[in-house]
This record gives C-alpha cells, structure tokens and sequence, in this order.
C-alpha cells in the first residue's frame, strides 16, 4: 500500500544563478476503491497543525471535548443549517448569484471530502468560506497555516465537480473579520503535501512522537489522551510536565439501589421514581454513569440517550456484586486493542507488566500501614518483612512464582490490618480481630466492606478502560477466565490500598459506618441499604481526593489518575514508552 501513496519525485531546474534546484512533480492520487475512507479536509487542518493530533483522531479515534471544541461548535450553529442549492456549473448562469450553507463534497479521485460551510459567487465562478471562532491573527497571510490548507481542499473539491475557484476566505467570528485567501501555487504544494502525508502517516500505522513543550499542547482539546510533556518526560527526565490542561470535571456517578425503581429522561434530567412518585432527580450534564444495583428499570429512550452521551450504565445485584456494564458502540481504537492482545500472548511482557503491578500493590499497602499505624509497637519489623517482599518480586521468573510472593505479602498486610482501625468502645462490636481476608461470602464487618470496596474499585477501572479503548477482559496478570476483567483486575492492584482499603479504614475510623449497618445470613455479612448508601459516599469522596503525581508534580484526583494510568498504558504497549510507569505514593 505505501507505493500507492506516494505523493511526489524529483526533478530539477536550472535558476537565475546557473544552480540545479530540486523541484517536486506532484503524482496523482489513484482512485480509491473498496472500503478505503475518504480523508475530511478537517482532518488535513489537523495534520497541518500537529500529525500526532491527526493520527490520535483519524486512526485512533480519539475524541475529547475541551471549551474551544465547545465555541467553535457554537460558532457554526448558523452555518451548519443547510440552506440554499449548488446549481450544476454546465447549467450556471453568469449573472445567477450563488449563496450556499452546509454542504458536503467529495471526490473519489482525490480521496478526500469536506464540508463546506458557505459557498458564495456567480455562475460557475466560487468563493468557500470557512468559518472559525476566536479572532483574526496578526499574521503573514491572515490566517495560520492549517486554516489556509483547509479552506484549499475545499477550493481543490469544488474544482474537481466543475466549478471555477481562484480565492476562498476566512471568516473570524469573534472579531467579525474576513481574510481572503488566494489559491496561488504555493498553498496548492502545501495542501498537496499536507493530503499526501496524512496518507502516508495513517497507511504507515506509526504513530508520530508528540511535539515538546510546544505551545499548542496546552490548549489541545487531546492533551490529556496524547500526554506529550508525560511521554517526553518519561523518556527522558528533565523538566517537570506541565499539569494536565483538562477541564475540571464535575460529573458524578449516580447511584440507584431502591427495589423497582425506575429510571426515565425529561428533558435534560433523570428522573428516579418509586412506586410512580418522583423520589430523586439530577441533570444529564452532571451525570458521569448510572450504577444500578438490584432490580431497577431503566427506560428505552433514557438509557439511549446515556448511550449517545457515552455515559455507561452499570449493573449490580442488591448485594453489590458486578455484573457489567452498557455503553454506546464503543471506542474506535482497534490499534490499542491489537497490540493489547498482542501483548498478552508474549509471556516477557506480561511478566515485566505484573512484577511492576505487585511491587507498587506491596508498596502502596506498607505506607497505608506506615502511615495509619495505632499499634503499640513500632512496625519496623514489619516494614522491613514488606521490603523483602518486594526485593523477592524483582527476582521471580514466572507469574506462578510472582502469585506466591503476592500472596505470602498479602497475608502479612491482612494481619496487620487491625492496628490501623480506632479501637475504641463502638469498634469493638465490629469483631476487627480478624486474621485472614474472607470472601464469598464475608463473614465479619471488614471483610464485607473490603468485598464491596473492591467491586467498586473493578468497576471503576472496567468503565475507564473500556472508555480508553481497551478491552478490559484480556489482562497481563490476571487470567481471563470465567468472564472476569483481568485487565481491570491488574491495573486495580496498586490501587487496592490507595482507594478500597483507604475507603474502609476511614468509614471505620470516622464512624461513617456502624455495626447496625450491618446484616448476618447464611453465614455471611452484608451492609444494609443505609449502611451501603455511606460507604458509597466515602468511596467516591475517595475517589475525589487529589494527590501529587510523584513522576509528574502536579495534582489531580484518584478519579483522573486511574484514567491518566490507563492511557500510560496505552503509551507504553503502542511503543511511545519504553516501561509502564506504575504509581506508588510516597
């Protein structure tokens, strides 16, 4: 295929100064065929502006929205009202005026399609006008580049269906301005360049490195997916990355465990019912999922219009044991799914991806304990027993081996988790004394609180994984067996004690949660319905708290680093990154 897009060869001329000079001779593009895509000309803007950015969107299928996707959109909400029609040029009469919004045209033999906000003229002689928030720019041409390359492959389309097209113009919305635009030969070799490279870029299936410490990342509605200062940080240390240029995200998920509840959308609110009486509503906007635990009803138009939205919905039994979840089609990335699988089958990756994730669970879980200790003797011992353990999982050769020494350090972190719980009077009742983690079903209080914490915890990082582009079910470390996430499973172990253990000891210690909050039967213990609505709570708040980076300096919440360490991953299996870099706080 990378014959086919070759864009150029080189010839030479003899200038003014008796010197040979390489010129390019442009080659056609050949006719697509089959199911090979037509290139939009936004996606040439885009290449012109970053090609990392372009292949994130255009291979990838990357999407984020930021306040500038969010303008311009606003900007165009004219413009993208169809009106008028584009007489056929043979038919075009000279002194017929020609004005044009929203339309769309393609060309299999160029490969490309765009649509055009505004086309103006006569007869067959036209003008496409783009429009673009924001002001005009002092510069050169009156406009940058990528804009400039745009509105000529527009003006390239529109000569490839008949119609005469010498100029184009920018339309500035916010300052109200104009830029004409002449489609001289230079910007018609730039535009060329500009088609042919992508093409090259998206037939090569490489991935291009990210700019460094360009002014544009922070600002690119993609920073928090392409991570440039992140990678060229970790490929080489230097400056600390500038923090990631997000929008703080106030979405939260909302929970739904009332028995035959109902679900259903009004307007731009869901609404919860029970027994046909309103007991609970909030407003799309600031819904980041729907967790539904028991049996809840949930309307067909609402749960399409979470799907549309992309917010998932999860399900659980009464109990909190997790189910699933449901979302729209999907992430496009089939490129990280590959090498994911990829990845999988190769048994060196798979070992070097699960030592890195037990060392930093055994790390995380010694400063949990170093840092909540109540007992009345020193844990030195026992800090030093952790550091043997992860100096044994530098050593292992195999993941049977790496089981055995996550587990013997598990069993250790387990019986020592009773001296960081308040013992006072009230806890007592708790029957903390616990010596071993229990399951299915839990027989004591904490044990019963780690099992719902940790689903949870899977949860979380089985919606944010998916939403990634990954396939949460095939893992590294975990085996993918019984339909389990084993891909959430791993990347969820160094965050077992940041997030779920933390979330237990601090309902404990606060007195979030009591003993009456707890139920006894067929030999196991379960939270009631309030006692469950608390921990809750305390989780997402967990969830919520923000922490610095110990690699990149700057702060953000549990909720965004579980979403920064699954692109990370991202980056190291696609080959931006030579290791996964784990986090373990300090």
């Amino acid at each position: 295929m990378g014959a086919l897009f070759v864009s150029h060869v080189p010839a030479f001329e003899i200038n003014d100064m008796s010197e040979e000079v390489q010129k390019e001779l442009p080659l056609p593009f050949p006719e697509l065929s089959g199911d090979l895509p037509l290139l939009p000309a936004r996606m040439i803007n885009e290449y012109e502006y970053c090609p990392r950015l372009a292949y994130l969107e255009w291979v990838q299928g990357e999407w984020a929205e930021s306040a500038d996707t969010v303008e311009g959109r606003y900007s165009h909400r004219r413009v993208d009202k169809p009106s008028g029609e584009l007489p056929p040029p043979e038919n075009a009469d000279d002194e017929e005026r020609i004005h044009v919004r929203s339309i769309t045209l393609s060309s299999s033999r160029l490969g490309l399609v765009a649509k055009l906000d505004l086309i103006e003229g006569e007869g067959n002689v036209v003008t496409p006008v783009e429009y673009k928030r924001g002001k005009r720019p002092h510069v050169a041409r009156g406009a940058y580049t990528p804009e400039l390359v745009q509105v000529c492959v527009q003006a390239m389309l529109l000569e490839e269906h008949g119609y005469v097209c010498e100029e184009g113009a920018i339309y500035f919305v916010q300052s109200k301005e104009r830029v004409r635009v002449i489609f001289d030969e230079e910007l018609r070799a730039q535009t060329l360049s500009a088609v042919n490279g992508l093409r090259l870029l998206a037939a090569g299936g490489k991935m291009p490195p990210p700019l460094e410490d360009s002014p544009k990342c922070p600002r690119c509605s993609l920073v928090g997916i392409c991570l440039p200062d992140e990678v060229n940080f970790l490929r080489r240390a230097g400056v600390n990355p500038r923090p990631l240029a997000v929008a703080h995200d106030t979405a939260l998920p909302l929970y739904v465990q009332a028995n035959q509840a109902r679900v259903s959308k009004k307007g731009e609110v869901l609404e919860v019912s029970v027994d046909d009486k309103l007991a609970a509503s909030a407003r799309l906007a600031e819904v980041s999922q729907v967790v539904v635990m028991g049996n809840v009803y949930i309307t067909t138009p609402c749960l399409q219009e979470l799907m549309s939205r992309d917010i998932p919905v999860t399900w659980h039994s009464y109990g909190g044991w997790f189910f699933g979840h449901t979302m729209g089609t999907g992430h496009k990335n089939v490129e990280l799914r590959t090498v994911q699988y990829k990845a999988s089958f190769d048994n060196s990756i798979c070992l070097r991806l699960a030592k890195g994730l037990v060392k930093a669970k055994i790390q995380n879980g010694r400063t949990l304990l170093r840092r909540n200790w109540r007992g009345d003797d020193k844990a030195d011992d026992l800090m030093e027993e952790f550091k043997r353990d992860i100096d044994q999982v530098g050593r292992v050769k195999d993941l049977q081996m790496l089981l055995g020494v996550e587990g013997n350090a598990a069993a250790r972190y387990f019986g020592a988790f009773p001296q960081i719980i308040k013992q006072d009077a009230d806890a007592k009742s708790f029957s903390f004394d616990f010596m071993q983690r229990n399951r299915r079903p839990p027989t004591d209080p904490v044990n019963a609180m780690l099992s719902f914490s940790y689903t949870l915890l899977v949860r979380t990082w089985t919606v944010t994984l998916s939403a990634v582009g990954f396939d949460p079910y095939k893992g590294f470390y975990h085996q993918p067996r019984y339909g389990r996430p084993a891909l959430a499973l791993d990347m969820m172990e160094p965050f077992r004690p940041l997030i779920a253990d933390s979330t237990v000891i601090t309902a404990i210690n606060n007195g979030e949660v009591r003993p009456s909050d707890f139920i006894k039967a067929g030999g196991g213990v379960a939270l009631t319905s309030d006692g469950r609505k608390r921990f809750i709570a305390a989780f997402e708040r967990r969830l919520s708290h923000e922490v610095t980076h110990p690699l990149f300096g700057y702060k953000l919440s549990y909720r965004r680093l579980i979403e920064l360490q699954a692109r990370l991953l991202g980056r190291y299996l696609l080959g931006d990154l030579d290791d996964y870099p784990n986090f373990t706080t300090r």
